[in-house]
């Protein structure tokens, strides 16, 4: 096959047989994924799932090339995409909404709007910690995915929402849009079945999408009424036209409500809960964190003048992420026949990019298995390839949220360590499980010591 004019050797890629795929996939679906990472090391592989053989791609280099070097021959269709616009529409997919949504998202969340909302931002953090103390009898357990979704769904509504949105409705929209994430789990491992065979979770998932209608779409329609904000989204979206002139349609501004209240609290919150699972089990790493925020603030809240010398804060977050990959997976479908370092992807398949397995590869990053923040230190992030860390994508359809992602998440966390020690409760470790995003297979009780009480 020639390619550009030079003479490409074709092989074969790897394979995965159907007892060694499916099955397993259906016992624990995380593990058995990490196991077929294992077994393909590192190779372009295809795994036979019975009715589909999703081709699983892992390299760097080789998803450099599905996700920017040649991204039109792969686009976002199929698999998880298709329950996903279900959710918040076709800004999960292609084409000109798509296009438009995504620059309105960036420029709401450019680096000159965060920088201005930053010290705004971090009041609010600190008003929903202090929230949080006053409801909170000392030594009594709190569910760490509601209480950091609450400081975050604040801040987010306070930034980005012009208070729009209620406190008390935020929680209901929080509730549902959580309870659909989770509820995609058997329509993302099973994309080829019809929605008309109903899985597990489809019906927790139409009722949660209709509790979001009933929240939102009363909203937008009382906004195109009524006054106009700065740096509200929802005035943003009403106010934008598409290529041929024509204003938003309501269902179209309520997908993107959607897309930016899930993008900015259901992620953000899933995150800062693995953030006090991993310092409950890595002292050491808690002790440096705690002492950097000490040392920096002193008695002060944070503020954005802080956040430049949060160095290690940063460090543990990105850390996080690289375990505890939020998106976990990102499947494309190939439009064309391509060839992929000698190996023919046959077009009309489905291509498995995990940045889970990318970011557990040995020889990328050494000692996969031990949290070491230190892997992002200006030293050893120098040399490293670009499209080895994707805690937020990669490509044209990278996250246009990851500059506020780690703005919010450093805030959050500074502002909580610097007041109290999260204490994780249960005996063993906390599990990971695949839905959307990887989230705790047992739900997360923790106490909020005082820092200074022991």
């Amino acid at each position: 096959m020639t390619v550009d004019g030079a003479d490409l050797a074709i092989r074969k890629p790897g394979k995965i047989p159907f007892q060694h795929g499916f099955p397993r996939l259906l016992r624990d679906p995380l593990r058995a994924f990490e196991q077929i990472g294992r077994e393909s090391d590192g190779e372009i592989t295809r795994v036979n799932l019975g009715l589909t053989r999703p081709y699983l791609i892992t390299r760097p280099e080789h998803v450099q090339h599905v996700l920017r070097d040649n991204a039109a021959n792969y686009p976002r269709r199929g698999m998880m995409w298709k329950p996903l616009t279900r959710l918040v529409g076709e800004i999960a997919g292609e084409g000109p909404e798509w296009a438009l949504n995504r620059g309105i998202f960036q420029k709401l969340l450019s680096g000159p709007n965060i920088a201005k909302v930053t010290d705004e931002l971090a009041r609010t953090i600190v008003e929903g910690v202090d929230d949080l103390a006053e409801r909170t009898p000392p030594g009594q357990p709190v569910d760490a995915q509601t209480e950091l979704t609450r400081i975050v769904q604040r801040a987010v509504i306070r930034a980005f929402f012009g208070n729009r949105i209620p406190l008390s409705e935020a929680d209901h929209l929080a509730d549902a849009i959580r309870t659909a994430t989770r509820s995609m789990g058997a329509r993302m491992l099973l994309p080829f079945v019809p929605l008309s065979v109903p899985l597990p979770g489809d019906r927790a998932f139409q009722r949660s999408v209709q509790a979001v209608d009933d929240v939102i779409l009363p909203l937008v329609r009382e906004a195109r009424r009524g006054e106009v904000f700065d740096r509200d989204i929802v005035s943003m979206l009403i106010g934008t036209h598409d290529e041929q002139g024509r204003s938003l349609d309501d269902q179209q501004v309520r997908d993107g409500v959607v897309a930016m209240f899930t993008a900015g609290t259901e992620t953000t919150a899933t995150a800062l809960v693995w953030l006090c699972v991993v310092l409950n089990s890595q002292p050491e790493i808690a002790a440096r964190l705690r002492a950097e925020i000490d040392g920096v603030l002193g008695s002060d809240h944070p503020t954005r003048a802080h956040l430049p010398e949060l160095r290690y804060t940063k460090m543990v977050m990105q850390e996080l992420m690289r375990v505890y990959s939020i998106g976990w997976i990102i499947p494309r479908t190939s439009v064309a026949d391509d060839v992929i370092d000698g190996v023919r992807i046959r077009g009309g398949n489905t291509v498995l990019i995990s940045p889970y397995l990318t970011h557990r590869l040995p020889d990328v990053w050494p000692r996969p298995e031990v949290f070491d923040p230190e892997r992002f230190s200006p030293a050893r992030s120098k040399s490293r390839h670009r499209f080895a860390y994707m805690a937020f994508g990669a490509g044209p359809h990278q996250c246009v949220g990851t500059l506020f992602f780690t703005i919010e998440a450093q805030l959050i966390a500074a502002t909580m360590l610097q007041r109290f020690r999260p204490v994780v409760l249960g005996d063993g470790p906390v599990e990971p499980q695949v839905r959307l995003t990887l989230i705790p297979r047992e739900r997360v009780e923790m106490v909020l010591e005082p820092v200074g009480s022991r």
